[in-house]
């Protein structure tokens, strides 16, 4: 019983590191300037190591020793959590456009008519060989992590799940697999949860004072403390890891069960018997739909609902740990539950599935339909009735202002600015502790010329709850079927192959789903930019999106592997 307790402590604190790095991929993002194709990449990177050496793993199961294997797996992931927020240590202070002077930029981003001075150097100084040599290695150490990550994650599930079943007494293996599993379900939900309170911190709190700090975290220049959480959860990991080592090899069998005799036949033979099955091919590929959809959820809803409700990181991650996956775990619960009420066979068990799935794709099909479009920013969606783009507007014309410039700012007539000087401000009010209030003289603002620091948002906060409520349902009923499907895979197949049909499952998952899921997603939702930050001449995160197309594309691809699986 102290194994299972360790070891539920071990994957909670496994998943925290992998289910964090989901949580701040849209900060992580704004901070190196990665497009989503390539964090959709880095967060499935992990996989790869992990799926390399699975199959090693599973078949030397028996032959060596299982906690202390564990315990350097364990160890492995700590350090590879580690290694994820080295970035942070290894490159300079986040640095952004500001309308006052600060300790480390005395550069403005307000109108200054006359001189091209203080603007021409802006563009050209962030782009030192330095600067470039810093994203690659930024981007290599946190690959590397990813790897390593998974590398270390091999041991830790099917060497803990055999050691348990080998040693638990049979009529107790299934409860303590049973704690283990909804250890699992319950992991990412903390780890978004740990996401909420670190993305609140500014990201160099260790660099700075509190007092120099300009932002607040509604800002869309705003950086959260990304790399906190991995120290956080890299530490839970270790320490989780020193019991391992004290685990004997094998231990006395609880009381109360029978010894297995395990047949080992040839590795070809039993592959091909499993994918030869048609109820078991048929039931994995819609597992491989269902996973793909999660893997894109998982890695992107974050930014979709910051995005297309204009909220915080932070608030957005509070949702998705709070509701979204609290209403899986209840989908899963509940499917299993009919499962045991109802002691169904096989026919219905896939009955149950097609049904969850049904219900589901009627929840989800709203969705595509909730959501507003991208609020007018001059010269990116929208033009005044001139016609002109905003580089070229009178207006601004004599502001000399840079290509790059990002501190947006509302103005009085309801347009968004990337910058106070492509608005054409020339004055800016500052309160108390350095923040600005506002911004006044802004020739191309009609009216006052007034304009306010920050984004106009998307003023689709009427939609959100709706949304919200619709993707939980949706989420529950898609979640249903998790539990028989498991059962029709396990019932249909010759009781020998069971462990290996499900290691296969799981790679053909990993491979199909987990892999290129992500990557995939990135892809789609890279389509729907706008307007793209460059750093160094090379494209770097995305500023704005077309809000319309990012939820047709991205709830749509959600809506495909919903098909897909029914």
């Amino acid at each position: 019983q102290f194994f299972v307790f360790c070891h539920g402590l071990l994957q909670l604190s496994q998943l925290l590191v992998s289910g964090y790095l989901k949580s701040s991929i849209s900060t992580i993002e704004r901070r190196y300037g990665l497009s989503s194709q390539t964090s959709g990449l880095l967060a499935s990177f992990n996989e790869v190591g992990n799926t390399l050496l699975i199959v090693f793993v599973s078949y030397f199961g028996s032959r060596v020793h299982r906690p202390r294997l564990i315990g350097c797996g364990a160890i492995l992931v700590s350090l590879a959590g580690f290694l994820m927020s080295l970035p942070h240590f290894i490159t300079g202070p986040y640095e952004y456009d500001q309308s006052v002077a600060s300790t480390f930029s005395n550069t403005t981003d307000l109108c200054q008519p006359g001189a091209p001075g203080p603007w021409a150097n802006l563009s050209a100084a962030s782009c030192t060989p330095r600067a470039s040599r810093e994203n690659h290695e930024v981007l290599l150490v946190m690959f590397m992590a990813q790897a390593l990550l998974g590398i270390g994650g091999v041991p830790i599930q099917p060497f803990g799940i055999s050691y348990i079943d080998d040693f638990a007494s049979e009529r107790n293996s299934p409860l303590y697999l049973g704690i283990l599993f909804s250890v699992t379900v319950i992991g990412p939900g903390v780890a978004f949860m740990l996401g909420s309170a670190m993305l609140r911190f500014y990201v160099d709190i260790d660099k700075v004072g509190a007092a120099e700090v300009q932002l607040t975290n509604k800002d869309p220049r705003w950086v959260g403390a990304w790399w906190l959480g991995f120290l956080v959860a890299a530490s839970l990991v270790a320490l989780s890891a020193l019991p391992y080592f004290f685990f004997p090899r094998e231990m006395p069998k609880e009381v109360g069960g029978v010894l297995h005799a395990h047949t080992q036949l040839g590795f070809p033979v039993v592959l091909l018997r499993n994918l030869r099955h048609p109820v078991y091919l048929l039931v994995v590929l819609a597992q491989v739909n269902i996973s793909a959809m999660v893997a894109g959820l998982a890695t992107f809803m974050g930014k979709f609902l910051e995005r297309q409700f204009s909220l915080t990181a932070s608030l957005a991650n509070m949702i998705i740990g709070a509701v979204n996956i609290p209403g899986a775990m209840v989908g899963i619960v509940v499917g299993g539950a009919i499962l045991k009420r109802f002691q169904m066979s096989l026919r219905q068990c896939s009955a149950l599935c097609v049904l969850g799935m049904l219900l589901c794709l009627l929840g989800a099909f709203p969705l595509l339909f909730l959501g507003c479009p991208t609020q007018k920013v001059a010269g990116v969606t929208y033009w005044d009735s001139s016609g002109l783009g905003h580089h070229d507007m009178e207006c601004n014309a004599q502001c000399h202002c840079p290509e790059r410039g990002f501190n947006p700012v509302c103005g009085s007539d309801g347009v968004e600015y990337t910058s106070p000087c492509s608005a054409g401000c020339r004055n800016v009010n500052i309160g108390t502790n350095n923040s600005v209030l506002n911004y006044t003289e802004c020739s191309c603002i009609p009216g006052q010329g007034l304009a306010r620091p920050g984004t106009c948002g998307t003023a689709c906060s009427h939609l959100f709850v709706p949304f919200v409520v619709l993707s939980c349902l949706a989420g529950i009923l898609a979640s249903t079927s998790h539990t028989p499907s498991f059962m029709l895979i396990l019932r249909s197949i010759q009781p020998e192959d069971k462990s290996f049909a499900v290691g296969i499952q799981f790679m053909l998952l990993r491979v199909l789903a987990w892999m290129p899921g992500p990557v995939l997603y990135g892809s789609a939702i890279d389509t729907t930019c706008m307007l793209w930050e460059r750093r160094c001449d090379r494209r770097a995160a995305c500023r704005y999106y077309d809000n319309t197309l990012f939820r047709q594309r991205y709830l749509g691809l959600q809506f495909f592997f919903e098909v897909g699986a029914f």
